[in-house]
Formats: C-alpha cells, sequence, structure tokens
C-alpha cells in the first residue's frame, strides 16, 4: 500500500522543516505525499528572515486539485500562516473522512513566531477535526493545556522535548487519561531542526496505511530519532537531520531484512576481512563479536562460535514482533517466544523448510546507533 498524505504546511527554504522536511518523511516511508503550501518562507538553520503568506483560495485549490483526482488517506496540517487559512483547511476538511494529524506550529525551533493571537484562535476548528494534536509544551500552554485541546475532541500527543531530563517522555491523551508513553535517552544534538514536522508527517502516513494511533506514533518516533543521529551537521545553528539516510531502521511498513549475523573461527581474519570489502565497522567487541555497515543502511555481524555451533541467522525486522510471531506461527512455523536482549533488541528465532535460521526482531535505532557504536563510526 502507498498511502496518499495530503500535507498542509509552510515551505522552508533551508529544506530541514516544513514541507520539505514533510515530503521526505512521507517518501522514506513508503507514502505519497501531496501539498498544498500555506506559507513561503525564507529561513536558513540560524532563523526565519521572511515569510510570504499565500491566499486562503489558493491554499483551498491546491487541497482540492489533490482530493478531486488522486485522492486522499491522510491528512498532515503545519503552518497555517492566517486565520483565513485556518478557516479554509476547516471547510475542506469538513467535507473529508481521513485521519488529520494537526501540528500546531507557532514558534519555530529557532524562535520566530509563525502565528499570530488571530491565527491560534483559528486553531479551533481545525482541532475540533483532528485525529490527534501534536504540541510541545509551549504549544500545548498556548492552547489551554491538555484539558483545553481535549475539549475539541481530538487525541493529544504531548511532546517533551522542551522539557529538562535526560529522558524526552511522549505521553498520548484521550478523553479516557493517558493511554501510551514513550520514553528514550535524549539525543544531545543542535540538529533538531524539523522535528516536530517529521514527527507528525510519520504518524500521519501511519494512519493512512491503516495503523492504530499509537502503533503509528511509535514507527514515527523511530524515524525521528534516527533521523536526528544521522544528520548530516549543515549550518551554523539548528540543522536539518538526516531524513534520507532513514533506510532500514524499523521505521518502514512490514517486514525488512536488515541484518545478518555470521559464524567466524578467526575474529582478526573476519574483521580484516569485511573491512578490506568496504563495510565500515560500528561495533567492535574483541574477540568475539563486531558488526559492519553496508552503504544501504544493512548491518553485518560476526560471532566466534565453537566449531560445532556454526551458522548463519538473517534478521528480519518487523514493526510488530507479535503480529509477525502470529502470522509465521499460523503458517506452521514453529517460532521461540519473543525474548528481550540486553542489547536492546526483542526477537524471536525460527527456521525455514531447509533449516536456514531466522529472527524475526525489533531493535530500531539499537542495531545501528547503540551507545556502545564506535565513535564517529
Amino acid at each position: 500500500m502507498c498511502p496518499r498524505i495530503l500535507i498542509v504546511a509552510g515551505s522552508d527554504s533551508g529544506g530541514g522543516a516544513g514541507i520539505q522536511a514533510d515530503i521526505k518523511t512521507v517518501t522514506m516511508l513508503g507514502g505519497h505525499a501531496m501539498t498544498a503550501i500555506t506559507a513561503l518562507t525564507a529561513q536558513n538553520t540560524l532563523g526565519v528572515q521572511g515569510v510570504l503568506p499565500v491566499p486562503a483560495a489558493f491554499v483551498a485549490q491546491q487541497m482540492r486539485s489533490c482530493i478531486d483526482d488522486i485522492g486522499v488517506d491522510a491528512v498532515k496540517i503545519g503552518m497555517i500562516g492566517s486565520v483565513d487559512v485556518a478557516h479554509a483547511v476547516a471547510d475542506i476538511l469538513d467535507t473529508l473522512d481521513v485521519p488529520v494529524v494537526f501540528d500546531p506550529v507557532m514558534v519555530a525551533t529557532s524562535g520566530a513566531v509563525l502565528a499570530d493571537a488571530d491565527t491560534i484562535a483559528g486553531f479551533e476548528r481545525l482541532m475540533r477535526r483532528a485525529t490527534v494534536v501534536t504540541p510541545n509544551l509551549p504549544e500545548l500552554a498556548a492552547l489551554g493545556g491538555e484539558a483545553g485541546i481535549l475539549a475539541h475532541g481530538p487525541a493529544v500527543l504531548v511532546k517533551g522535548g522542551h522539557a529538562d531530563g535526560d529522558d524526552v517522555i511522549d505521553r498520548l491523551v484521550t478523553t479516557d487519561g493517558e493511554v501510551a508513553r514513550w520514553s528514550d535517552p535524549r539525543i544531545d544534538t543542535r540538529h533538531t531542526h524539523g522535528t516536530g514536522c517529521t514527527l507528525a508527517s510519520g504518524i500521519a502516513e501511519g494512519l493512512g496505511r491503516g495503523l492504530a494511533l499509537p502503533a503509528a506514533i511509535a514507527r514515527a518516533r523511530r524515524f525521528v530519532r534516527v533521523a536526528l543521529r544521522e544528520a548530516p551537521g549543515f549550518g551554523a545553528g539548528h540543522g536539518p537531520m538526516g531524513h534520507a539516510r532513514v533506510r532500514l531502521d524499523g521505521a518502514t511498513a512490514g517486514m525488512v531484512a536488515n541484518q545478518v549475523t555470521l559464524p567466524s573461527t578467526d575474529y582478526d581474519a573476519s574483521v580484516g576481512f569485511y573491512g578490506a570489502l568496504g563495510l565500515s565497522r560500528i561495533i567492535d567487541a574483541p574477540p568475539r563479536y563486531a558488526r559492519f555497515e553496508a552503504a544501504g543502511g544493512t548491518t553485518l555481524s560476526i560471532e566466534a562460535m565453537a566449531h560445532d555451533d556454526i551458522g548463519a541467522v538473517v534478521y528480519f525486522e518487523v514493526d510488530d514482533l507479535d503480529a509477525a510471531i502470529a502470522r509465521a506461527r499460523a503458517a506452521g512455523a514453529v517460532v521461540s517466544d519473543p525474548v528481550d536482549e540486553r542489547w536492546g533488541w526483542r526477537e524471536a528465532l525460527l527456521s525455514d523448510p531447509a533449516g536456514n535460521r531466522l529472527c524475526l526482531y525489533q531493535a530500531g535505532e539499537m542495531r545501528r546507533f547503540p551507545p556502545w557504536r564506535i565513535a564517529d563510526a
């Protein structure tokens, strides 16, 4: 399935946030991105130097052009630009029956104000139509807190990136209370431009392909975290993330073959061999284990084994391990119960009819970016 995601947001000339980040996110996750641009901005990693709003009627025309011909499976709303645009977008949303993710953009990462008081007041109609609203903590306060948003009907993903602490905690809240929570170590980087746009578009892509809201959020968060780690380092301020480098990291839908473990009877010889082939060593734990990364994002590990325990293992990363195990068992495969390994992977083993060893697993960023990754690898 290739979900059709209509993105209503502003353009970022620096390519880090806005429509540019949205298109990259939806595309890398496997969806088809369509756009209705609400404003043109002149901006870079240091700030926003200028904003040129797009007339509300033309924003609506862009939306209708996409909807009437291509169709739409989910909508993501970002920067609105004006109260007139807010109402024009809400008018069209009232004619649709698809999930809507509303990222209430008010202030850019650099601190530039992107929504005035009248525009924020116009957010009420958009919140009434949204499936989920994704404010950061300052935006949450401006919209009346959790209760203020919930009063309009949508779920709220309270993002904790602006909070203090070593962990980033995101909470999904509905009128029934907190229904899900995610906590991950904070990634120490200044290249955070576009994190909110990327997360919201990732959620919309997941909802558009039929994922439940918590699953869509979890998948989008994995995408954001790997993109943060893959930031190219551009600019002197808040730089863009590395969307194009999120390839095989457990964020795409379905099953992905992204890791192979091979036996080794001579650690030094194996390390030298795969290094000479051009693979990059990212984990080094002699004399037992090493992991390499190929240019496309696939990883290969060598592991010292006894001669009577030699065998390769092919790893398939899945977005829902329990569901994948159930499907395999329904097909007649004998699959071990899932195990939470100490290295951060959750995995289950099985064999194919020829006896080849396979592993269904979830690792996310722990496959390529565990805390023990070689520095600068």
